[in-house]
């Protein structure tokens, strides 16, 4: 199952993952990620990887394809926080934050939910700037 969930600001798109993962499911965080993309310069993803037992073949082909059409996109991309205590997620997201440049993706226990989201809503400077020059203008 994968949900959307509220994140402090609108730039982060925020999910929980649990127990079976399909692609209508799926489709539902591209969805969000592609809208957040249209709104804002640069984004961060916050997930919560709880109990993940199955993720469908047509899922994981699915997330394959849209992750190789973002590789000229990264620049859209700026954090993604993976909240978890499955350890055998740690390689993976090792090698997405060395493949993923300039994504910057780190793994955090479940007891560093506050401290990941909050890493996760950060932006760089400029782009922080560039959102004050918005609401001013």
């Amino acid at each position: 199952m994968l949900e959307l969930i509220t994140a402090p600001v609108a730039h982060v798109v925020a999910l929980r993952v649990s127990g079976r993962l399909d692609v209508r499911e799926l489709q539902t965080a591209i969805d969000a990620i592609e809208a957040a993309k249209r709104a804002h310069p640069r984004i961060s993803l916050y997930s919560e990887i709880d109990a993940l037992r199955w993720v469908s073949a047509s899922a994981l082909l699915r997330d394959l394809g849209y992750g190789l059409t973002q590789l000229g996109q990264l620049s859209h991309f700026h954090r993604a926080a993976a909240v978890t205590d499955q350890r055998w997620l740690r390689p993976i997201v090792a090698a997405e934050n060395q493949l993923f440049r300039p994504l910057e993706v780190r793994l955090f226990a479940n007891a560093r939910k506050a401290e990941a989201m909050a890493w996760a809503c950060e932006l760089p400077r400029i782009d922080a700037d560039m959102g004050d020059q918005r609401r001013a203008g």
